[in-house]
């Protein structure tokens, strides 16, 4: 990257980060009011046992408990969420919502969308679960109605929210951080708060991770078992992150962000027959600045607006004979230019109504001589109106999509339009009772990304967007147990969705093709159970447990061989259970995975299946106090019992691993 480049995003970043700040100081001061002592006699339902669609959510405290290192362990418990993982600590993760494809997932930092519009698909394997105070997971129409444009236009949203600076007794916090582990792990970070007067706080995060990743995996080729290394699985990365955060006396919010994620790895490539050393290379850039600002015009009007820039920058690197000059190189340069703008308007207590609007221009320039560098403009609207008592809640949005797509050369496809409603209903049946039902429909609209159409000798201009139905019925519960649980929430759900136009890689005369040729239905159920059950006074147990299923068929062609047969990677049968313990020695974690057979090609034979794994994680910390600072200490063993499976076939996970990490917060 050249020196021009780093100056013009340097300064973008401070100009945003400066207009936000001016933004902030014409606010009043923070005015503070005493309240008389409230008494707390039982701890209310979650909001996600009242919103109208399914709601999973892990707090700070929950992540602790259970041990969580990384942002992939946290939502892979989440039900009706499958996490495709290549192996390896740098290994991509992405997120699929019910067997509808990662494309249909959007994943929000801190309230704005990360996009990728040259492969569809956000990798949360470049966030650091270390900076993250809460990740929910909405599966259809979300009970929010006042948020940007683009959060309408998913199945699923994957919203991360890092953690804001609370002051007590200081006006500044520190916190280092480093872990260690099996496979070379090392990994430190840092994070600094800093409180700027009554309605100012900054935050910086800094983290290094880097890791060898060469691990032992057992290779069987028919009758023949042998032991072999994993190659080329090693990582450096370094992540680096400011936030300005403003919380004013009318009730204003503001928060500033800058981002920068800088890795490079290898890719160890599927290991076929005695094919187990790759000789590719990935480097990836990513800056993005944002601004999200919130404050009321009135009694009963809100406004927000934010804007992004986002820079994504990949480089991939394949040494090969093949090639003339013994390697090749695909480089590709993104930039998006993003604002948002939105009004919600409550009248009356019980109804309220958002009107959102979002505008969005992409680029995707890269280095091969065929490309045909296209850019895309996008205008998404969205209307809704909700209303919401102590025992009803309903919800219905509508939204306007319009996307134009250039290019500088060839054909370009034909513009997109499309009107997508969703509605959702949350009802209490029995006043004097926490159970509720909730039914939920929705309009999914997935505009084909940019290598679906343009990638050489694959793309194909002439594709239709696909367009998903989502539907969902479930009961929820929230109370207690006398003498056994303090608090408990069962949530039974099952969905089905329909996807038609389904874009799928189809062989031609020589080559792949992406073509419109599918239609799946999607059939399933999740069931999710969480309960505290305190032991005397000082031990607290929390237990937890998700079962899933899926039927998920593909139903294009009834003379097709694959009609009726599972799709590939998504197993009938999956699960997790987590069992926390809180006692004061040393705090217990233990977490259940269980994946059931999948088929890793569309026809459901023997040859195509790949079996069933289950993987135990065990941990251990403690908290204790050091002088005038916190400090807690974890070890954790994964996979405990060393069990050799693939998430992904030809892509071995690690065996047996250890990590340990100390913290010290002042």
């Amino acid at each position: 990257m050249s020196y021009m480049f780093y100056r013009k995003e340097l300064w973008l970043c401070v100009a945003l980060s400066t207009a936000a700040m001016s933004a902030a100081q014409e606010r009043d001061t923070l005015i503070l009011r005493s309240l008389s002592d409230v008494e707390v006699v039982e701890k209310a339902p979650p909001p996600a046992m009242r919103a109208g669609a399914p709601v999973r959510t892990l707090d700070r405290a929950h992540i602790e408990r259970l041990g969580m290192q990384e942002l992939s362990e946290a939502v892979s418990r989440f039900s009706g969420v499958m996490v495709q993982d290549y192996g390896g600590i740098g290994g991509l993760k992405t997120v699929s919502v019910r067997s509808l494809g990662s494309q249909h997932t959007a994943v929000s930092y801190d309230g704005i969308t990360v996009t990728d519009a040259q492969r569809g698909q956000v990798d949360i394997s470049s966030f650091s679960l270390d900076n993250v105070e809460s990740v929910s997971l909405v599966i259809g129409q979300a009970d929010d109605i006042f948020h940007p444009a683009r959060m309408y236009a998913s199945a699923g949203a994957l919203n991360i929210r890092t953690s804001e600076p609370v002051f007590t007794d200081r006006p500044r916090h520190l916190r280092f951080k480093v872990r260690g582990g099996s496979f070379g792990l090392f990994n430190p970070s840092a994070r600094y708060e800093q409180k700027l007067g009554r309605a100012l706080s900054l935050s910086t995060h800094a983290e290094w991770l880097s890791a060898g990743g060469d691990y032992p995996f057992t290779l069987r080729n028919g009758r023949i078992v042998t032991k072999e290394i994993r190659r080329n699985s090693d990582i450096q990365s370094l992540r680096t992150e400011a936030n300005l955060y403003g919380r004013f006396a009318n009730g204003g919010t503001l928060q500033a962000k800058a981002y920068w994620y800088d890795s490079e790895r290898g890719l160890p490539g599927p290991v076929i027959l005695y094919t187990t050393r790759s000789r590719e290379r990935l480097r990836d850039r990513n800056f993005f600045t944002q601004v999200h600002c919130r404050a009321p015009l009135s009694g009963t009007l809100t406004w927000q607006a934010l804007a992004k820039y986002n820079y994504t920058y990949s480089l991939y690197h394949k040494t090969d004979a093949q090639y003339a000059d013994g390697f090749t190189e695909d480089r590709n340069a993104q930039r998006e230019y993003y604002a948002s703008a939105g009004l919600r308007f409550a009248p009356a207590s019980p109804w309220s109504a958002s009107l959102s609007s979002d505008v969005s221009h992409t680029s995707l320039a890269s280095n091969v001589v065929e490309a045909l560098a296209p850019t895309r403009l996008t205008s998404l609207t969205a209307l809704a109106a909700q209303f919401r008592n102590t025992r009803l809640t309903v919800t219905a949005s509508l939204l306007a999509t319009l996307m134009r797509d250039e290019v500088k050369q060839g054909n370009r496809p034909a513009d997109r339009r499309r009107l997508s409603p969703a509605v959702s209903l949350s009802f209490r049946p029995l006043a004097d009772n926490a159970l509720r039902l909730r039914l939920s429909c929705k309009d999914v609209f997935r505009v084909p990304t940019f290598t679906d159409l343009y990638y050489i000798r694959m793309g194909n201009t002439n594709l239709r967007p696909e367009k998903a139905m989502q539907f969902n019925a479930g009961l929820t519960w929230a109370g207690r147990i006398p003498s056994l649980a303090r608090h408990v929430t069962l949530s039974a759900d099952g969905y089905y969705n329909r996807v038609t136009d389904k874009i799928i890689a189809l062989p031609t005369m020589y080559v792949f093709k992406m073509m419109n040729t599918g239609r799946v239905a999607i059939t399933g159920a999740d069931v999710n159970a969480e309960a505290e059950c305190p032991l005397g006074a000082a031990f607290l147990l929390q237990l937890s447990s998700s079962y899933s299923y899926r039927h998920a068929v593909d139903v294009t062609d009834p003379d097709e061989k694959t009609y009726g047969h599972q799709i590939p990677y998504t197993p009938r049968h999956s699960g997790t259970a987590s069992v926390a313990c809180e006692n004061p020695w040393v705090n217990i974690g233990y977490m259940l995975t269980l994946t059931g057979v999948r088929y890793v090609l569309p026809q459901n034979t023997a040859a195509n299946r790949t079996g069933g794994y289950a993987e135990h994680t065990l941990s251990l910390n403690r908290t204790f106090p050091f002088r005038a600072c916190h400090m807690r200490l974890q070890a954790e063993v994964l996979n405990v019992a060393n069990r050799t499976y693939d998430v992904i076939r030809y892509y071995p996970m690690p065996g047996r691993s250890c990590r340990i990490s100390l913290s010290i917060q002042y």
